[in-house]
């Protein structure tokens, strides 16, 4: 066997071996819940005393709880519109979240800061592709700052139902 057949066998190999693992379909409706990890790049500006606007990006990673399943190991992006009236904080947007397989759930979502000072909201799941299709549901959320950089950690339980 010729030094070139052999690499090239044993990249065919290794594209087989390593190549994504398509998950089995979802069952019709049912919840699963994940962590994330955001960075927020946004910009903030105030409008009169005590009120702000706001607007930018959340950018993250998601785990599914169980290490596999739905939007795992799947990136994220939700663009944000904020405002801050005498401390409080109300946000809205929507979100693309995709799994390892590159399918897309798509939410609106809307929140607030609690006295804790936790982010606690909705999504909306108002559809998908590939495997989520014509998904539906809700996805209550809680998400902690982490730093002054703009960085959150976060949970969403998704309830689900697929036509």
């Amino acid at each position: 066997m010729s030094r070139a057949f052999r690499t090239a066998f044993f990249a065919l190999i290794l594209a087989i071996v390593t190549a994504p693992v398509h998950a089995q379909q979802l069952p019709k409706s049912g919840t699963f819940t994940v962590h994330s990890g955001w960075k927020q790049i946004g910009e903030t500006t105030e409008t009169a005393d005590g009120r702000l606007y706001g607007a930018g990006m959340f950018w993250g990673i998601t785990f599914n709880d169980k290490g596999s399943g739905p939007l795992h190991n799947g990136a994220a992006v939700c663009p944000y519109t904020l405002e801050i009236i005498s401390g409080a904080l109300t946000a809205q947007g929507q979100c693309t979240w995709s799994d390892a397989d590159g399918d897309k759930i798509f939410v609106d979502y809307t929140g607030a800061v609690d006295a804790e000072g936790v982010f606690v909201g909705m999504n909306q799941l108002t559809g998908g592709t590939g495997k989520y299709t014509g998904i539906q549901g809700t996805a209550p959320f809680n998400c902690y700052t982490l730093n002054d950089k703009g960085q959150l950690r976060c949970t969403q339980e998704f309830r689900y139902r697929l036509p």
